[in-house]
């Protein structure tokens, strides 16, 4: 069993009536540039393999000394362009070698790097979210992997004035071969280096846009190095034996590009990019490459636990290969499904040893992201932790306990991008962050059990009737009723005296059950399936008390969330509000009985 900390924290109770919680323990040391880490270990490991990709039927590995050698040569070509901290790089491709790389040459001299969500080049529809990241942190280069798969976003106007770099150009004039920027000189690459330090900002990351545009977030040496201090503090077992990752998460979203890629260049260890996916079309790969290489860490969302749990089942290659060095489950996005916790504790069971630590965190992009974690054996899913060392939560608890959450530290955010109006919003009067985000204590009586995360609290809403809707807890309630059927779905009914959800279908189970997809007027109205989801409504509510949590009707959508309109995050998140104001006449039908797509609790 990998060594961790114990849970070890204060919970003051202050006159105003918050409750400041806070690690009982204080912070050891912190780097104070990403950059240090990497000349440790070009060091202390310079053969040991730091990033590697699939090539063919085995992997590119760069090693910690060629990974400092190329990160300083092209750290050469950025100064050589007259770059510095006022002019960034975007990325808009998706994790690879070289996105890394470049990645770590900004980080080096000063120059921050803008990864975008690749959807938003990739997808015709979202081109608008690519247009507004360019306008917003006014980019000198861009970067895609490949010229010829990026090339509609390329030939935008948005790039005309902007150097765009491709690893494989793909014939394309406009494009500057990535290998032009590893044969710079690197005279001046000591100098520029010597003038970063802990306020230097290393990346702009993107707020998902869940609830407004999206929000640059400019992340410094300081925040991305606390964090990682933090969690070596917590889960000593880092330190311990250099982590390895076959990781897929995205490098555009602060969890997989600061949270999981600075975890392993901070402590020496291996970062496998995982080119698979947990998609039906893509898990398969992802099962080869964790056949191939064994993992210390296993970080993935719920969906993805659950496609490896399945696969396990059948592929005894696959379960001894990813259980051989594994110490810890991380999962992520939401609480992991019972079912799926005991299925990774039996296959872990089945290859003859116990299950691994397994837990998850809670934190944002303006906290850099981990301000909670987990970091103890739990029996349980659902618990986001306790803070981590440096980080002073301030929870606003209401009567029933359910506490808004606020946050402060050496690891949080100073404001966003060139918008002082909300980050003037984004803070109290005493420096917290207001997350917008609730919790509940595990036990009221004993704090070191950690915080449940609760819902965001800008989407609940009160019924005509005053009683609040805790809609976040109810989607998901919902989501497990409805069952396969669903792929999501949005909670309804402010200002209104019913609950009722706007249902997005899961298309290819809806064919697998032979239930007709005809709409009419941007919703559903088989006769079958409505049947079908009213005994589901009606058979929770057979199990429910109270009108905070009867949802009675039901309208199921045609057209799936437009991400370039808004609906749908790059994370894949519902922008709740989006939706419910660009469908406002389906939002009026769901409400309307003599409506034939109207699906009333039988």
């Amino acid at each position: 069993m990998p060594t961790y900390r114990p849970h070890e924290t204060r919970l003051d109770k202050r006159d105003d009536g918050a409750l400041i919680y806070r690690a009982a323990y204080d912070l050891d040391h912190v780097a104070e540039r990403t950059g240090d880490w990497l000349h440790h270990w070009a060091e202390a490991a310079p053969d040991r393999t730091f990033l590697a990709e699939r090539y063919g039927a085995g992997w590119r590995e760069v090693t910690y000394a060629e990974a400092l050698e190329q990160v300083r040569a092209i750290a050469g070509g950025l100064l050589a362009r007259g770059f510095d901290t006022s002019t960034p790089v975007l990325v808009m491709s998706g994790n690879c070698v070289d996105h890394g790389l470049l990645a770590l040459a900004g980080q080096y001299v000063g120059v921050p790097v803008v990864p975008v969500a690749e959807q938003y080049a990739l997808i015709h529809g979202a081109h608008g979210r690519l247009r507004h990241a360019v306008e917003m942190t006014k980019p000198r280069m861009a970067y895609a992997v490949d010229a010829g798969q990026y090339a509609e976003a390329i030939a935008l106007n948005i790039f005309d004035d902007i150097e765009v770099v491709a690893s494989n150009p793909a014939g394309n004039a406009k494009v500057t071969p990535f290998a032009d920027l590893l044969a710079a000189d690197t005279s001046g690459v000591d100098a520029a280096f010597a003038a970063t330090g802990p306020d230097t900002v290393g990346k702009i990351l993107l707020t998902s846009g869940s609830t407004s545009a999206p929000k640059g977030v400019p992340t410094t040496n300081r925040m991305m190095c606390t964090n990682q201090a933090q969690l070596g503090a917590a889960l000593p077992f880092l330190k311990e034996r250099p982590p390895v990752l076959v990781d897929w998460l995205p490098w555009n979203h602060v969890f997989g590009g600061s949270h999981n890629f600075n975890m392993v260049l901070a402590n020496g260890g291996t970062l496998y990019v995982d080119d698979g996916k947990p998609t039906p079309a893509l898990i398969s790969r992802t099962v080869e490459n964790l056949t191939m290489v064994s993992p210390t860490i296993s970080f993935n969302v719920p969906v993805g636990f659950a496609g490896l749990v399945k696969a396990m089942e059948t592929d005894d290659a696959l379960r001894k290969s990813y259980f051989a060095d594994l110490d810890m489950i991380f999962y992520a996005g939401a609480s992991l499904p019972q079912d799926v916790w005991e299925g990774i504790e039996r296959a872990a069971r089945k290859e003859g040893g116990e299950p691994p630590l397994m837990n998850s965190s809670w934190g944002l992009t303006e906290t850099a992201p981990a301000a909670l974690l987990q970091h103890e054996l739990t029996d349980r899913s659902g618990i986001v932790g306790v803070p981590l060392a440096g980080v002073e939560v301030k929870l606003l608890p209401d009567e029933d306990m359910r506490c808004e959450v606020r946050v402060k530290g050496p690891s949080i955010f100073a404001g966003y991008l060139d918008n002082p109006e909300k980050t003037a919003e984004a803070f109290d009067d005493e420096g917290f962050f207001l997350t917008g985000d609730a919790m509940k204590f595990v036990d009221d009586d004993n704090p070191d059990m950690g915080l449940k995360f609760d819902g965001r609290i800008s989407e609940d809403f009160k019924l005509l009737t005053g009683t609040w809707v805790r809609a976040a807890q109810l989607r998901l309630d919902m989501l497990a009723h409805l069952g396969p059927l669903v792929s999501d779905l949005v909670v309804t009914g402010a200002d209104r005296n019913e609950i009722g959800v706007m249902i997005f279908p899961n298309v290819a189970e809806l064919e697998k059950e032979g239930y007709a997809t005809d709409s009419e007027r941007g919703a559903l109205t088989d006769k079958a399936l409505k049947f079908d989801i009213a005994r589901r409504l009606a058979t929770r509510l057979a199990e429910v008390s109270g009108s905070s949590s009867r949802v009675t009707r039901a309208l199921i959508l045609a057209e799936p969330p437009s991400m370039g309109d808004g609906e749908m995050t790059a994370k894949g998140n519902l922008n709740y509000r989006k939706i419910l104001d660009r469908r406002k006449t389906l939002l009026e039908r769901l409400y309307d009985d003599a409506d034939p797509a109207t699906i009333k609790a039988s």
